[in-house]
């Protein structure tokens, strides 16, 4: 037997009990004639002591260990007369009988402890080491209670969990496809799945109408901190539910694990639709846990002389409160940060609403103390203020003015990681067009279906079609979404035609669906979680690399086994396969 106990769960109830504990040493320190050794499992960290006085030669061989040695001791556990209120086992130690090592360790690149000396570079190459510190086992701890939970729920509630398959047929009007080449099928490849959509959509023609499955999806996306090329989401549908069914079960599933995580009662979330999201926020996954909304101002600023705004589609402006003492440093540097590739504005104009009542503005050339009175008033500004604005073509100036709004939010610390805002966003818009090659995408999906109300606009004006579809966002980020599908068969085909899919090409991809529904598909529904992202929130993580046991960098790499990497030449002959060099 190596253990009889763990080394988190001994206490003072315990005292003169003989244990055997095994695990990693987590730090060695000798202090004249007694040896003291912190050794360390998954369930925590007890101290080892070894006295001279009882063994010389034990106490010796302990003093030879080394950080992240793997031993096993038996001893006696005994009150401890400096006590360690940091951890729970602090009150005991182990007076040690015996020792054996199992192991001897080379001395880590890093230091195992929350805060390490190692960077992300070199944690992710020794990422079975980096999975020692309690920072991060704790994250995937929360991982697997926020999956079971989930599981537990669903199951109390009629869902069933199928697993569909990982390799299938491209779909190209997605994100970009991994794709899996066929030995057995030359020339011919599979694509891993972004979502389990077509089948989990086939499970509701096969009348079982609760799946859920905790899935593994995969894109060939470009990376950022809350994007990975392969990531799990909570997927789920249901039959004979109009989208009200959807958002109150999956309101309570997660209340349930607001509750159950992390011991909080979450009030019911607000519903928000796309167009008024974007208004507000210039957002369709707003952060209201604080304010700074957007205000359009463009009526007020017009035919002053001033070019840049008179010309421009759209002007919005939001107010910072008590920021009206910025000095010219920080507001270049907020013109700097909006000016960034990544956001796109040409410039930032300013008003400062002083606290003696005047204001000054970088555009008081044109505009009258008056005029920018006019402006804050408008903008709810108070003495001591300060408004930003931008202008431009309106969606992407609201976008612009979103991005500033989040950066005035963490100057300004009003983006509190411990205070959750959950919301629904609904009614985005079915599609959005491509004016560069003159077509519609869809926003969501192909099978996302029009509002009720709509659907006669897909003939006449189909950028205006509302969609059945909603996202869950909880402090601005979107944890998941899904919609109402089209489960009509000519509604369907209307919806690939203006999509401009050809009969063949629609037949050639999603034939196999559309035959399906020949056979009396049910009104169906669902969503998809993004469970990285849900326990990246949980756990205050500004990335949702840390919430994943084995994460790609930035670059899509496994720098700890190295891949991607190349092939022998002989497996891509088995795959009919010829790499370019050029």
């Amino acid at each position: 037997m190596y253990r009889t106990r763990t080394c988190g769960e001994l206490r003072l109830s315990d005292l003169d009990e003989t244990v055997i504990l095994a695990g990693w040493v987590q730090k060695n320190r000798k202090m004249g004639g007694m040896t003291f050794i912190d050794i360390r499992d998954r369930y925590g960290i007890t101290q080892l002591v070894f006295n001279q006085e009882i063994n010389a030669t034990l106490c010796e061989q302990a003093g030879k260990i080394g950080r992240e040695w793997v031993v096993q001791v038996t001893g006696v556990v005994q009150e401890r007369y400096n006590k360690n209120g940091h951890i729970p086992t602090g009150e005991i130690e182990i007076i040690v009988s015996e020792l054996k090592i199992l192991n001897m360790s080379e001395v880590p690149p890093f230091t195992i402890e929350d805060e390490t000396d190692g960077g992300d570079d070199i944690r992710m190459k020794y990422r079975y080491l980096d999975l020692r510190r309690n920072v991060v086992r704790s994250n995937l701890e929360l991982r697997h209670k926020m999956a079971f939970e989930t599981r537990r729920f669903l199951d109390d509630r009629g869902f069933l969990e199928v697993e569909t398959p990982v390799l299938i047929g491209s779909t190209p009007e997605g994100a970009r496809d991994f794709i899996v080449p066929s030995r057995m099928n030359p020339g011919e490849f599979y694509a891993l799945p972004q979502s389990p959509q077509l089948f989990k959509q086939l499970l509701m023609v096969s009348g079982f109408d609760r799946y859920f499955q905790i899935a593994k999806c995969f894109r060939d996306e470009d990376l950022r901190a809350d994007r990975q090329p392969e990531f799990t989401q909570i997927d789920c549908e249901m039959s004979f539910v109009e989208q009200e069914d959807v958002l109150q079960l999956f309101e309570s599933l997660t209340k349930h694990l607001f509750k159950t995580i992390k011991g909080l009662d979450i009030p019911d979330f607000p519903r928000m639709t796309y167009a008024e999201a974007m208004k507000r926020y210039g957002s369709d996954k707003p952060d209201t846990r604080f304010g700074i909304e957007l205000v359009e101002i463009k009526d007020l600023t017009l035919g002053k002389g001033f070019e840049v705004f008179d010309s421009a589609e759209y002007v919005g402006a939001i107010c910072a409160g008590s920021c009206a003492s910025y000095t010219r440093k920080q507001l270049d540097e907020l013109t700097d940060f909006v000016k960034r590739p990544q956001i796109g504005a040409k410039g930032l104009v300013y008003v400062r609403c002083d606290m003696d009542g005047s204001f000054k503005s970088s555009v008081d050339k044109f505009y009258s103390s008056e005029d920018l009175k006019c402006w804050a008033k408008r903008c709810y500004a108070k003495h001591g203020d300060l408004l930003l604005i931008l202008c431009g073509e309106t969606e992407r100036t609201q976008k612009q003015l979103c991005e500033l709004r989040l950066e005035m939010g963490n100057r300004l610390e009003l983006r509190n990681k411990n205070k959750y805002n959950c919301l629904w966003v609904t009614d985005f818009p079915l599609l959005e067009k491509d004016e560069a090659l003159n077509r519609f995408f869809a926003k969501h999906h192909p099978f996302t279906s029009p509002k009720p109300e709509d659907i006669a606009l897909l003939d006449t004006d189909p950028g205006a079609v509302r969609a059945d579809a909603y996202d869950m966002v909880i402090n601005g980020v979107e944890i998941g979404g899904g919609s109402i599908r089209i489960h009509d068969s000519k509604l369907q085909q209307k919806m690939f035609q203006v999509l401009g899919f050809t009969e063949e090409k629609a037949q050639l991809q999603f034939g196999f669906l559309m035959n399906a529904f020949r056979y009396g598909a049910p009104p169906h529904g669902g969503l998809a979680f993004g469970l990285d992202r849900f326990v990246s929130l949980f756990a205050g993580l500004d990335s949702i690399r840390d919430c994943i046991a084995f994460p790609k960098n930035n670059s899509g790499r496994d720098v700890m086994i190295d891949a991607p990497s190349a092939i022998e030449q002989e497996q891509l002959d088995e795959l009919n396969l010829q790499i370019s060099h050029a």
